[in-house]
């Protein structure tokens, strides 16, 4: 928790257009205590309805599918599962991007808004991969995975054929939002929704702690410590489908955070989930207000897709770890 504060700070005072930190500061103070701020209103905007917005929901977001990631790693036993890898993600973007361009059946477009199409974009994909993969000798890894990028692309593709069939440019930039991942149009209206779901899906798991610690070892195992497994891996499913579908209604598809994530805590808190859920997810949340950071700064007056960012990062550590065949979360 001591770094959060610095973090912040720093994601509020860099981007495409910096600020000096001590600028920030007196901005910052100006506003909590009610203070004159006729002479700095520009500067005022800037701090306080753009990057501090920002910064909030990229911590908030960044926890929450760090700790997805722990949770579906445990639930399918591999090192290699998080929401991107699985099409969690892009099922909720699809969802997300169908219903804001209007080709949901209207019957259906009346009764849901933006975050339930995500939801439900995310359920349908989870729920569909986990099916597949499943067999009467057990779940299936190689076939898990497989199952998920297959998913995945399905679901991009989706999303890419409803950018391409829409006229409008503005619809289309949306669209491209949530295939790459941003924070540029995240208001103080989006936060609660977002902290909503991550806050949820936090206590719930670390509820589950002991069951996820039993899922390591195995179903039969668990069992026999008196887990009801199917029961635990069911609310599993409907609760990853629900955290990243709100998250990623509100950010885009961003990966690889829930992979980079729970193993580097794990490396230093051991395995044990009462301390790897809370740690991923304060590691999760300052690891995406960097990367963010660094998304805004690289171009002047241009935010890159901070998607972008995550993956350059994520997909070297994921090679990594495909290399490692010995991995045994250890």
């Amino acid at each position: 928790m001591v770094a959060l504060l610095p973090v912040l700070s720093a994601a509020i005072a860099f981007g495409s257009v910096s600020l000096p930190l001590s600028t920030t500061f007196r901005v910052l103070s100006r506003a909590l205590f009610a203070l004159d701020q006729t002479d700095s209103t520009p500067i005022l905007q800037i701090v306080l309805n753009l990057r501090l917005p920002q910064a909030l929901a990229a911590f908030v977001v960044g926890g929450g599918l760090s700790i997805i990631g722990v949770a579906m790693q445990a639930l399918v036993r591999n090192p290699l599962a998080e929401p991107y890898i699985l099409g969690v993600s892009s099922g909720a973007s699809a969802g997300a991007s169908l219903f804001y361009l209007g080709f949901l059946p209207t019957f259906i477009a009346a009764q849901v808004d933006i975050t339930l199409a995500a939801f439900i974009g995310a359920l349908l994909s989870i729920t569909l991969v986990y099916l597949v993969a499943r067999s009467r000798d057990g779940l299936s890894v190689s076939r898990l995975l497989l199952a998920g990028v297959a998913m995945a692309s399905l679901m991009a593709a989706i999303s890419s054929f409803v950018l391409f069939a829409s006229p409008d440019l503005n619809r289309m930039r949306a669209v491209l939002f949530w295939l790459m991942g941003s924070f540029e149009h995240v208001t103080w209206s989006d936060l609660p929704l977002a902290t909503g779901a991550a806050m949820i899906g936090l206590v719930v798991l670390m509820s589950l702690s002991r069951s996820l610690d039993a899922l390591l070892i195995g179903d039969e195992p668990a069992k026999s410590l008196g887990i009801r497994v199917e029961s635990v891996k069911k609310v599993l499913i409907v609760l990853s489908a629900l955290v990243t579908g709100t998250l990623v209604s509100i950010s885009g598809a961003i990966g690889f955070i829930g992979l980079i994530i729970p193993h580097a805590v794990r490396s230093l808190l051991g395995v044990n989930h009462r301390y790897v859920l809370p740690g991923s997810f304060l590691a999760g949340g300052l690891f995406l207000v960097l990367a963010d950071t660094l998304a805004r700064s690289l171009l002047p007056g241009q935010q890159v897709p901070v998607g972008i960012v995550t993956a350059i990062a994520g997909v070297p550590f994921f090679l990594f770890l495909l290399r490692r065949t010995d991995y045994q979360f250890k």
